[in-house]
């Protein structure tokens, strides 16, 4: 799976912008806030159709513009995709694939499979639980279509129901809305804590052996899923008094966790910085393994100025597993990272919103 070309228009700070992109590595170097984030984020957006900065649309079209256009070449196998995303300022976006435009936003999920690693991603472990569920969901719902429409479904009904919170003293017969409701959402939240705990179990399996192979053997890393409900059954319905007092609805997945075992020391509270990133990048490390051995093809890697936030160590263990993956690299030197490869990569040069391929001698 390859992005072959990308076009921008009125993205962020690109008026323009026609780049054919290598299969391998493709490097843009520059000073900061100069671009180079919203080339990776547009791709991104093509895989999730959302921001993983959390922006709205109309933040991300270039000021004074009223709409933007993110057009990419996709190649997988032997098959061909055009994409095409708009966005405007007081509308929801539109997508189309090979012409066709797209009815719901879930159908574009899994054409492009992309793992974004950020300097924020090393901060996995001792964040709050919110971005360690992001992280589940993102990843789930590229691989895993069912996964997909049941967290869409639940959070549809979420939604009702804690707007029904909101009024409960107000609403004629509200026990009988929120039996209705009660029942729906268990049904969804069991399917997706079934899928959680298949895909933890899942990516342990890589974690462990990669951390090992980080850690020479020193550390024994364990992820383990934190359920904020460990009986399914009438859940909803027994915390019903509790929620009707906060006036929201206070279990459910979208309150569940995970948690980094090192032995059995809780890597969050009890780990050194080094511990927690060492943990974070052989998470991401298990996730491209997991998601080549379900697509049966290699994601798309965005790494977002990680590198300069790593040891040379963990540097050399993070290029290892871009053989064979096509990469978008940022970063604002690029003579250290040249040194380390030995294929020849597509390199970038990015000032305030303007591309230019370089070629670096050797």
């Amino acid at each position: 799976m390859i992005i072959e070309r990308l076009e921008l228009k009125n993205f962020r700070n690109y008026k323009s912008l026609d780049i054919c992109l290598e299969k391998g590595i493709n490097i843009f170097y520059g000073n900061n806030a100069q671009g180079k984030t919203n080339i990776l984020e547009s791709i991104y957006m093509c895989a999730t159709a959302s921001s993983h900065r959390g922006n709205k649309d109309k933040e991300i079209i270039k000021f004074n513009e009223e709409e933007s256009h993110v057009k990419a070449m996709i190649k997988k196998g032997s098959l061909s995709y055009r994409y095409d995303m708009h966005l405007r300022k007081n509308k929801s976006k539109g997508i189309a694939i090979n012409g066709l435009p797209v009815k719901k936003i879930s159908e574009i999920f899994g054409i492009i499979n992309v793992i974004m690693f950020s300097p924020e991603d090393l901060s996995i472990i001792k964040d709050g639980p919110s971005k360690r569920r992001r992280f589940m969901d993102i990843e789930l719902c590229q691989i895993d279509k069912i996964y997909l429409d049941n967290l869409i479904s639940y959070n549809k009904i979420l939604n009702q129901r804690n707007k029904v919170l909101k009024d409960y003293d107000f609403i004629k017969d509200a026990n009988t809305m929120m039996d209705v409701l009660d029942e729906q959402l268990e049904i969804k939240a069991f399917e997706i804590i079934k899928r959680r705990e298949d895909f933890i179990k899942e990516i342990n399996k890589y974690v462990k052996r990669i951390h090992e192979n980080i850690t020479e053997g020193k550390e024994e890393i364990n992820i383990c899923y934190n359920p904020s409900i460990k009986d399914i059954n009438n859940s909803f319905k027994n915390n019903r008094y509790n929620d009707i007092r906060y006036k929201t609805t206070t279990i459910g997945p979208h309150r569940d966790d995970i948690i980094f075992l090192n032995g059995n020391e809780d890597i969050r509270s009890f780990g050194s910085q080094g511990q927690q990133r060492t943990a974070a990048l052989s998470l991401k490390l298990a996730e491209i393994e997991l998601v080549k051995k379900r697509i049966n093809d290699n994601p798309i890697l965005l790494l977002d100025d990680v590198l300069s936030e790593l040891d040379e160590k963990r540097q050399n263990h993070l290029m290892d597993y871009l053989k064979d993956v096509q990469t978008l690299v940022t970063c604002t030197g690029v003579e250290s990272f040249i040194n380390k490869r030995s294929s020849k990569d597509k390199i970038f040069y990015v000032e305030n919103g303007t591309v230019i391929e370089r070629i670096i001698n050797e």
